[in-house]
Formats: structure tokens, C-alpha cells, sequence
């Protein structure tokens, strides 16, 4: 059985850092793309960052490029999202999800696995 367990969210101040975990099991983690999401209340779910299998190419949205850095370990089974210089547009609940491989279908991001999600929330 798979499982993706995200950790990390926390209350925290504009301008403050985190770093998110998402641990995997039951999967093959060198094999999949790693992709964080996340998703505000009332808006709809949005792609922040990938990071692939093999070369470790990374993708980042508009909104998080030079401020979110996501990497992986393989040999832990768990990928991080470095999130610095947090921001008021940044709180949601974080997703991580896996895909052996990526399709975007309609600007939609076709994952194999989700985790549940970790809450990041921005307040002074």
C-alpha cells in the first residue's frame, strides 16, 4: 500500500521559513516524479513545484520561483519543499503527490498518489 505523509506545516510570520517533508512507502521512490501542490480555501488546487526522478529536474511555479526549493533523498524515501521568505498568498494546505509518469491533460496534473496534506498558514 502506498502512502505519502506530509509534515511540517506550521503558524508561522511574513517572511519566515519552513521546510516540508513528505515520507513515502510502498512505491519504488527513485522511480517517481515528486510534486508539491497546494490548495487555499475557496480556490482550487495549484502545482507549486516537481522535482523528477533520474537528473532531479525541477519545475516551480511563478508564484514560488527563488523563494521555494524542492529536493529529494532517495535513499530516505522522502522529498522536502524549502519554502523561505513566506508570504501572505502562501498559506494552504501543502500536498505531496507521486506519478511514475506525468501527464498533463488540460493544464491538470495526472498523479498516481497523494498524501493528506500539512497546513502552512501565514499570519503577523
Amino acid at each position: 500500500q502506498v502512502q505519502l505523509v506530509e509534515s511540517g506545516g506550521d503558524l508561522v510570520q511574513p517572511g519566515d521559513s519552513l521546510r516540508l517533508s513528505c515520507a513515502a512507502s510502498g512505491l519504488t521512490f527513485d522511480s517517481y516524479l515528486i510534486a508539491w501542490f497546494r490548495q487555499a480555501p475557496g480556490k482550487e488546487r495549484e502545482v507549486v513545484s516537481s522535482i523528477s526522478t533520474g537528473d532531479g529536474s525541477t519545475y516551480y511555479s511563478d508564484s514560488v520561483k527563488g523563494r521555494f526549493t524542492i529536493s529529494r533523498d532517495n535513499a530516505k524515501n522522502t522529498a522536502y519543499l524549502q519554502m523561505n521568505n513566506l508570504k501572505f498568498e502562501d498559506p494552504a494546505t501543502y500536498y505531496c503527490a507521486a506519478t511514475y509518469n506525468l501527464e498533463i491533460v488540460g493544464g491538470t496534473w495526472k498523479m498516481d498518489y497523494w498524501g493528506k496534506g500539512t497546513l502552512v498558514t501565514v499570519s503577523s
